[in-house]
């Protein structure tokens, strides 16, 4: 799932829609530059560190402290859009061009990186450091890890899918309270349809909002089952009943008028869709809590005039799955490329650990709203939307990593050509299940 930069200052490098292609021309050719100056596989004791734009605001200055502080270990860091950071680390990182700290989303991507060699197994190294590992939330470290070994290390905040809400325009409707089932969804449609405006918000321009509703309805349905079959390549896993019930139930919200008019024209990369919900044309609104700065931003009397409301997304009555489960980004993470020196590694080591997850990272991501993965901050937390969101994660007895990023790289390709075609009722739930059924083992 890819979250639009000017939304927030924190992870999901999710596909972020690719620039002009003079621009990221550029930014390649200057990449390369930088990269052949110091990769981790040079002669050089260099150290490199290659991010998405979206998560710079965190990771810079952090950097920027280590380097003042360790001048013969300086990290060279770059920055890129996130689709022009995935072209370009899928090319480097299997070469002597390979940055030294890997930035990745764990899931199917760290598994191939694995697999190919490509990274570190770093649990004996962090084996000795309990300071460091007892204060990353468990279930935020298990996504860095890879049949029970740590490849990676959290480096961002934990951002949670949550259901946002206008209350002014849904008390207007006559909805008093969040809908606790989608049955309850589906009657507040019906409402806000009657009362002239569109009752969720929509960005089907940039695609990947759709993840959200596929995987939040098969959990619900199923549980985590379903996916995790997907996830172990088990033979036409995509024709799950909760997979095919959950593809009926979004192609029956959508005839059903769920979504803003237009919506495959709507942009989240450009808050277009939280402008939507912000200005009262929307009642419901499915995102990340990345998007809370966005909303803020937007207007922020919105916010502290206590317009807003947000609320797990809605149980599905006869369902096996827990209705305190959640789903979102973990984290984004450091691996250690495995073509770094021995020094390159403790220096790399060091800075994940000394200076990622200390006070002033965790205080500058609280500052802005973020929810750091670390144990201990409930206290610290500013504002009930991030207390709020907390508890949610607190209490999931799981919590799933966005679909897009814990597929294989490949079978995450044809899950977006697939889902924009179910949402645009362009194919059927069945050939949805039967298209991404050939993806399995890839």
């Amino acid at each position: 799932m890819k979250i639009p930069a000017s939304s927030r200052p924190i992870t999901r490098g999710r596909l972020i829609r690719r620039t002009a292609a003079t621009v990221a021309a550029a930014a390649v050719a200057i990449a390369l530059a930088a990269c052949s100056a110091g990769g981790s596989g040079s002669s050089s004791s260099a150290i490199t560190a290659w991010s998405t734009t979206a998560d710079k605001p965190n990771i810079q200055p952090s950097i920027a402290t280590w380097n003042k502080a360790h001048p013969d270990q300086k990290i060279t860091d770059s920055y890129f859009g996130t689709n022009d950071f995935k072209d370009k680390i899928r090319t480097a990182i299997n070469s002597p061009q390979a940055p030294t700290l890997v930035y990745n989303w764990g899931g199917g991507t760290l598994k191939s990186y694995v697999k190919a060699g490509l990274v570190k197994d770093l649990s004996s190294d962090l084996k000795s450091d309990a300071s460091f590992t007892d204060k990353i939330v468990p279930s935020i470290a298990d996504t860095g890890k890879v049949n029970g070994k740590t490849y990676a290390i959290p480096a961002s905040s934990t951002a949670p899918v949550v259901l946002y809400m206008n209350k002014d325009v849904l008390q207007k409707a006559g909805i008093s309270e969040a809908p606790a089932t989608w049955d309850d969804l589906l009657k507040d449609v019906k409402k806000l349809r009657a009362a002239g405006v569109a009752p969720i918000s929509l960005g089907g321009q940039s695609k990947w909002p759709y993840l959200m509703y596929i995987e939040y309805l098969v959990d619900r349905i199923g549980g985590p089952a379903p996916f995790q079959a997907i996830l172990d390549n088990k033979p036409n896993a995509w024709s799950d009943p909760a997979v095919i019930q959950a593809t009926t139930m979004i192609q029956q919200l959508i005839k059903a008028g769920g979504f803003a008019d237009g919506f495959a024209s709507v942009s989240a990369d450009t808050n277009a869709d939280l402008a939507l919900m912000v200005t009262g044309r929307a009642g419901f609104l499915l995102q990340g809590t990345w998007a809370y700065s966005g909303i803020s931003s937007i207007d922020p009397n919105f916010v502290k005039s206590g317009k807003l409301e947000v609320a797990p997304f809605p149980a599905v009555s006869g369902g096996k799955g827990d209705p305190e489960d959640i789903a979102g980004n973990p984290s984004v993470y450091w691996s250690v490329s495995s073509k770094a020196s021995a020094a390159q590694t403790k220096a790399a080591l060091q800075y994940v650990t000394k200076s990622v997850w200390n006070d002033s990272y965790v205080n500058t991501m609280i500052g802005q709203g973020q929810i750091p993965p670390v144990t201990g901050v409930s206290s610290k937390l500013k504002g009930d939307f991030a207390k709020q969101a907390e508890q949610m994660i607190t209490d999931a007895p799981h919590f799933q990593q966005s679909w897009d990023l814990a597929l294989s790289p490949a079978a995450s390709t044809e899950f977006w050509t697939q889902l924009d075609l179910l949402f645009n009722q362009s194919e059927t739930p069945k050939e949805f299940s039967d298209h991404m059924n050939t993806t399995i083992g890839k």
